[in-house]
């Protein structure tokens, strides 16, 4: 959006962020530290302090770059990571901006070289260009979307920072100089010829910053305002002259007096505001009230395409919006006996026949459904617009499994994030059944992470991190379950994934069909009990060829002898004894668990709808 910027200062007030230095030595950086070395060093410092202006309400952020031109990097010997310095400090704040989902823009910033020009000091003019042109062109690369040239106090060195921006891209450019409490630059320029020179240079936007605070900043901008010739005007002020308290440096200008002084810079036609050294979030956050009394709400980005069910936020006093738990979340916290239904995609790319399967079981009570993630590797259309067609359809709560056979880690974050931004946050986490389970025996299968780990990611997301550790902005507020196979071969090694799974944030299980229930109980008792719900599966038989399928030919299915001779003994009477058994199982189950999962086999919607006769 490189133009984006300009046409948004002159529709309306910007709001800035405030001081990266000052929010970084008050968390424990020195200050005869390297700052810009931070972007390899400790970057979720960095992240961290962009997150909370982002919070703040600001509109822009700034890069923290401002030092990093290779005369300030050698005085720290790191003259020759002036691009990596640079390039990963436009990345940092990006990622910070993506993941915010906001619309911020990025200002890559550049400030002076610490040298003087000559003939005063020895830089000379090609090599100045050269270090501006160096720094300009890393920040580019990690895509910042407009540079701004702050505190700069000699109008010949700033034109030389312009200039080799202007030399390599036409994305806009804020150039800023630094006042005395006296109005002139510290080479003795008033505001008003400040003004009319940095309009004769190829900028967007011009202005000042830092050094004094909002007062004397005040005046500048009356005196630079009728020189500006209509480009818009930008003032960053400090908060107040720092005094030193020990080994402290405190600015005494409040969030409140800041913020006052906000408002009447953009009625005296300031276009962006913010801060500089000794402004904090807090500041920034009440600069924000100001500028948002002054004009109508800045509208916010709206999903395109589909129709999401409104989410209710709870908005705490930390700027974090946590979204209310689940149905199923809340039902299995007050103990009410949970019941629900498996329905697996279709092999084909329409929903009519699970929709109308999804109303009869809505009908007999049901409130959540399951929707299955391509269970034996069969091919089916994808779980999650199943789970969205499914709901708009119907009203029903969505739990959607997730396997991690078809997609790598990245796969995995980006399609979680997209459930969740479609409130879709009851999640099964499964590893899933190997291809050649299925129709695609040489399919390639990723499984970057199993199960468990797809339960760890979920954890961290919901702590507001990827796997990686790095920030996604706010945390997600997913409801996560597991899968549970109580008759598998290796008991010893179900239990052992069972506990890690729990451990690893699982808040509820589900089991692969049950019909004896106790072996389940069994189970649970070796392991020590379960410290989560647990929701018992259950799978209605339909013959006893069905029966006999199943127990041979199916991973995770087991059906007692005694089960399958009662099938075969019914001869033409299976179905009706087979949904008895459900029946039977569905009451056991009500007594000593938390719900029953259900599961229709071929589709047979009516024989679930039956068996929910006993628990209506």
């Amino acid at each position: 959006m490189p133009y984006e910027l300009s046409r948004r200062l002159a529709a309306g007030p910007l709001l800035c962020d405030g001081a990266m230095g000052t929010l970084l030595y008050a968390r424990g950086v020195s200050l005869d530290a390297c700052f810009d070395v931070l972007n390899l060093n400790t970057p979720r410092v960095v992240q961290s302090i962009h997150a909370d202006y982002i919070a703040a309400g600001a509109d822009c952020i700034e890069t923290n770059t401002f030092g990093a031109n290779r005369f300030k990097l050698a005085v720290h010997g790191l003259e020759k990571q002036v691009r990596e310095i640079n390039r990963r400090g436009a990345a940092l704040a990006r990622d910070v901006r993506e993941s915010s989902g906001r619309d911020v823009f990025v200002l890559g910033s550049i400030g002076p070289l610490g040298k003087y020009l000559a003939p005063l000091g020895t830089v000379t003019l090609d090599e100045a260009r050269a270090a501006f042109r160096e720094q300009a062109e890393a920040l580019l690369e990690g895509g910042v979307d407009a540079f701004i040239v702050e505190t700069f106090s000699d109008l010949d060195e700033v034109a030389l920072a312009v200039a080799a921006i202007r030399a390599i891209t036409d994305v806009p450019i804020i150039a800023q100089m630094a006042f005395t409490d006296d109005g002139v630059t510290f080479t003795g320029r008033p505001a008003a010829e400040v003004a009319r020179a940095l309009c004769a240079l190829p900028v967007q936007a011009l202005g000042a910053n830092c050094s004094v605070g909002s007062s004397p900043l005040y005046e500048v901008l009356e005196q630079m305002r009728p020189e500006a010739r209509n480009l818009p005007l930008c003032i960053q002020p400090n908060a107040g002259l720092p005094s030193r308290i020990g080994e402290r440096l405190i600015y005494l200008s409040s969030p409140t007096y800041m913020a006052e002084y906000a408002e009447r810079m953009v009625g005296a036609g300031a276009r962006l505001v913010g801060g500089c050294c000794g402004t904090t979030p807090q500041h920034i956050a009440a600069m924000r009230e100001v500028i948002d009394r002054r004009r109508p709400a800045r509208a916010e980005a709206r999903t395109a395409a589909v129709t999401v069910r409104p989410v209710a936020a709870d908005i705490s006093p930390g700027l974090h919006v946590a979204r209310p738990p689940t149905l199923l979340g809340r039902k299995l916290a007050a103990r009410e006996f949970v019941v629900t239904v498996e329905l697996d995609p279709p092999r084909g790319h329409t929903v009519e026949k699970l929709v109308q399967g999804a109303k009869l079981l809505r009908e007999r009570g049901v409130d959540i459904v399951d929707i299955n993630d391509g269970s034996l590797g069969r091919v089916r259309m994808a779980v999650l617009p199943t789970a969205l067609l499914v709901r708009e359809a119907t009203g029903l709560d969505i739990n959607m499994h997730f396997t991690c056979r078809d997609r790598n880690l990245m796969g995995i974050q980006g399609d979680l994030l997209g459930a969740h931004a479609l409130d879709v946050r009851n999640i099964l986490a499964m590893t899933g059944d190997p291809p050649r389970a299925g129709d695609y025996a040489n399919a390639t299968a990723v499984f970057d992470v199993d199960g468990v780990g797809l339960i760890e990611i979920l954890r961290r997301m919901n702590e507001g991190q990827d796997a990686t550790g790095s920030s996604i902005g706010e945390p997600t507020s997913f409801y996560v379950g597991a899968a549970l196979n109580p008759v598998a071969e290796d008991v010893a090694r179900e239990i052992d994934r069972f506990q890690r799974k729990v451990r690893a944030g699982a808040r509820w299980i589900q089991t692969q069909p049950v019909y004896d229930l106790p072996l389940l109980d069994r189970f649970l008792e070796r392991a020590g009990g379960s410290p989560v719900p647990i929701l018992v599966g259950i799978l209605p038989l339909h013959s006893a060829r069905h029966a006999e399928f199943l127990h041979n030919e199916v991973p995770g299915i087991t059906i007692p002898e005694n089960v399958r001779r009662r099938l075969r003994e019914a001869g033409d009477s299976a179905l009706r004894v087979g949904i008895e058994m459900a029946q039977e199982l569905v009451r056991s189950v009500r007594t000593r668990y938390a719900g029953a999962y259900l599961m229709p086999s071929f589709g047979r919607f009516e024989v679930v709808a039956e068996v929910l006769d006993a628990i209506r």
